[in-house]
Formats: structure tokens, sequence, C-alpha cells
């Protein structure tokens, strides 16, 4: 059978399954069993397909249908441009997370906290595009951080990265550290819309990475209350939120005393960032 006709079954399996973006779908995981990269799978379509790697593709392909992320598949993910290891344990990075890599590249930084880094896709995009600048990342998931580790090493930022487990700012009490830069995508769900989510966010994430099991603000409370105290003078926070979160984020960056303050939308149109800058003393 040529990779073609594989690929086409592959498609209208995931089709009749109701999987969004079966063609897409279907290409992916063809491209990472052939260990092609996806842009050149057109090339490759024409040949036959080893009988071994077909079976390979139509497990992957019956799992996708179970609604398994395909990331979770592939064990990758790409985001701003590189590649990145993605596990049940860690969010899969998103396309309107690179909202926030944007917004806090129009600026200068030197140093960068994350807060809830997860796979580290934040920090080490940052890092990445920042040349000399540090950072840490915190998770309270021993399991994330070790994604992190990982990525973190295979992008060679072993010097300029720290990763710490802990709840928030917490590894950070009792240091004088202070950043130029504060930025989180923490869980922001509300309890009661995690049962609206798709299979594949409600089923296959981690739950304590989508809600914090309440109105899904709590995390930004604590986030905000805690900034001033590990911002530096002109200092930066930056938080990703939900589209209805906006106002209410930005509220709480008022009252906390943050100057500057902005809503940035996604591609889409949908409010997507919420900023604040610290004042000079």
């Amino acid at each position: 059978m040529r990779a073609s006709e594989l690929l086409a079954k592959g498609t209208q399996t995931l089709a009749q399954a109701g999987v969004p973006d079966a063609g897409r779908d279907a290409r992916r995981l063809m491209a990472h069993v052939l260990k092609v990269p996806p842009g050149r799978l057109t090339l490759f379509l024409p040949e036959p397909i080893d009988p071994d790697l077909s079976v390979i593709f139509n497990a992957m392909v019956e799992r996708r249908a179970e609604r398994v992320p395909v990331s979770h598949l592939t064990g990758r993910r790409q985001f701003y441009g590189r590649e990145f290891l993605v596990t049940p344990e860690v969010l899969d990075p998103r396309p309107e997370t690179e909202t926030l890599i944007e917004a806090a590249l129009a600026e200068p930084f030197a140093s960068v906290l994350d807060l809830g880094t997860g796979s580290g896709c934040i920090l080490l995009t940052l890092l990445a595009e920042r040349e000399g600048a540090i950072g840490v990342g915190i998770d309270l998931s021993a399991g994330a951080l070790n994604v992190a580790f990982w990525n973190r090493n295979a992008l060679k930022l072993e010097q300029r990265a720290a990763l710490e487990q802990g709840s928030w700012y917490a590894p950070l009490i009792g240091t004088d550290e202070q950043f130029d830069l504060i930025v989180s995508n923490p869980p922001y769900i509300a309890a009661e819309e995690m049962a609206d989510l798709s299979p594949e966010v409600r089923d296959y994430e981690p739950r304590m990475a989508l809600t914090d099991e309440g109105d899904g603000l709590s995390c930004y409370r604590l986030i905000v209350a805690g900034a001033l105290a590990y911002l530096a003078p002109q200092g930066r926070l930056m938080v990703e939120i939900g589209p209805t979160q906006g106002a209410a984020v930005r509220e709480m960056m008022s009252q906390a005393g943050l100057g500057d303050l902005r809503i940035i939308p996604d591609l889409d149109g949908r409010d997507r960032v919420v900023a604040g800058t610290r004042g000079a003393k």
C-alpha cells in the first residue's frame, strides 16, 4: 500500500470519529511515523509504506480516534518555531500562548520568572529569543518539572534557566531576587466549565494545570498579590487569561499598584494577555 492510500484511510477513520481537522492530524501522524518533516510529507506519499510502519500508523490513528492528543502520541509539539517534549504531565503548548511571547519580547528584559512553568515552553522560548537573559521556572508538579528539565537541556539552556519545585513564589521566599519580567499561564478554567472542554483537553491534560477548582481567578489573585515583591523597578507582569477574564485581572493589577495596564488580544481578537508594570520606586 502506498503511503497516500494509508493516509486517506486514516483521515477517514478520524473524520468518522468526529476528530476536528482529521486530515491535518492524520498527516502529522504519518509524518511522525515516516520520520519526515510535516512540510515535506507530500514527497513521500507516492511511495509504498513498510508494513511495520503501517501497523504503527494505524495504531496511532485508533488512539487519536479515542481523542488522545496528537502531541501525546508523538511526544512533541511545535511552539514558536521550536520543538518541545510533551507528556500527559504538562499542558500542550498552544498557538494562542505565543501572544504572550510576542508581548514579552516587545520590550527589553534581562531576567524572567515563569510561574507554573509546565513544559517550560514560555520560559525557554523567551530565553532562547533573548540572548544573555536568565530565568527561573517554578512548578508544583514534579512530573512537569521533569519535562521542563528535558526541554531546557535539549535547547542547551542549562546555564541560563533554573527550575524549582513549589507553589508560585514559595521557592523564592527569603531571597532578594527580583526580575525584569514575570510571566504565567496559570489554571484559569472555572470548575463549572470543565465539562464543556474538548475530550483532548478534559480527559488527557493535567487537571491541576487547567482549573483552580473554583472561579478560575484564584491563581491570578495569588500571582498579582506577590508580584511587587519580586518585580524589579519598571518590571513587567504578564499573564495569559481566558477570553472573559481581562477586566477582572486588570482590576487586580490596578488594586495592587501596577501601572501601564493593558489587555492584549490574540490573533483571533480574543482577550489573551493582561500586562502591568511596577513603578520606579
